[in-house]
């Protein structure tokens, strides 16, 4: 049974608990909506889920309805007594009190942390923790095979961004490189305990196959210099890329690319890094 809004606040009421503002605590206080969560995740027996901030077991309990194995990662220790009592009936369930932003992610998943992404991150993620949170999984955990994310729909709509939005920045692009992302729901804020002032989006994040044609072109690449090209740019995203990356990239290297120096860094596709990156690092 999935917690329903007064089961939430008796929870908290009970423990002498508050949400926690510094944390960024909106509990999920709807059963249809963590069910719903748990189905766009795609789980179901044998696979293996790494719930990130899993605040007092709603969604905790909807993954395990679906026969999956969890392990519900919450830094609150406050919150993480509560949560061993929701969800300690169930043995395909294990709490870890840790700080998803410095989680050993090797000693948590053990040996499936390998490349052979085998695992599912599911998670309820607050404004500050959202970005560096999947852009470290993409970048550092291969075995995380998919994310849903459940986000501020600003980020969200970054995260997903393609060349020519006003969203498209430097997450997009290296999200685009190492997997494929789409909006796949929004979530009320009526559904929060306490309500937050932004409304909320869930975005599947899917690792890309080692043979996805975008894989096998951006396997060759410098990862460190190509995220650190397309930060240098997007961060006077403004500017043309001939002023953004002056003394990075010579007149000679983008005509090379085939890159016009007089674009922005929003008109780049994937592909036109790529080149981009290539030319700077030979």
């Amino acid at each position: 049974m999935t917690h329903s809004r007064p089961v939430v606040r008796e929870l908290l009421d009970r423990h002498g608990l508050a949400p926690r503002r510094d944390l960024g605590q909106n509990f999920v206080a709807d059963p249809n909506t963590v069910r719903r969560i748990a189905a766009l995740a795609g789980v179901g027996p044998d696979d293996r889920v790494i719930e990130i901030g899993a605040g007092l077991g709603s969604l905790t309990l909807a993954l395990a309805e679906t026969g999956a194995r969890v392990l519900a990662v919450e830094v609150d220790r406050g919150v993480v007594p509560v949560l061993r009592d929701v969800v300690g009936h169930l043995d395909r369930v294990e709490v870890v009190e840790a700080d998803a932003t410095t989680l050993d992610w090797t000693g948590l998943l053990g040996a499936g942390c390998d490349h052979r992404p085998t695992w599912v991150l599911v998670a309820n993620l607050p404004y500050n923790v959202a970005t560096p949170l999947v852009c470290d999984v993409l970048d550092d955990v291969p075995a995380v095979a998919r994310l849903l994310v459940m986000v501020q729909r600003e980020v969200a709509e970054r995260f997903v961004a393609g060349p020519g939005s006003r969203q498209y920045g430097a997450v997009s692009v290296k999200i685009a490189h190492w997997a494929t992302a789409r909006i796949v729901g929004d979530v009320p804020a009526a559904v929060f305990v306490p309500r937050p002032n932004v409304e909320s989006a869930l975005v599947e994040i899917v690792r890309r196959a080692p043979d996805d044609p975008v894989a096998v072109s951006g396997a060759t690449i410098d990862h460190e210099a190509l995220f650190g090209l397309v930060r240098q740019a997007f961060g006077q995203r403004r500017k043309m890329l001939r002023r953004s990356l002056a003394g990075v990239v010579s007149p000679e290297q983008f005509a090379a690319a085939d890159v016009a120096p007089d674009a922005r860094p929003e008109a780049l596709d994937l592909a036109a890094w790529y080149r981009l990156t290539r030319v700077v690092a030979r």
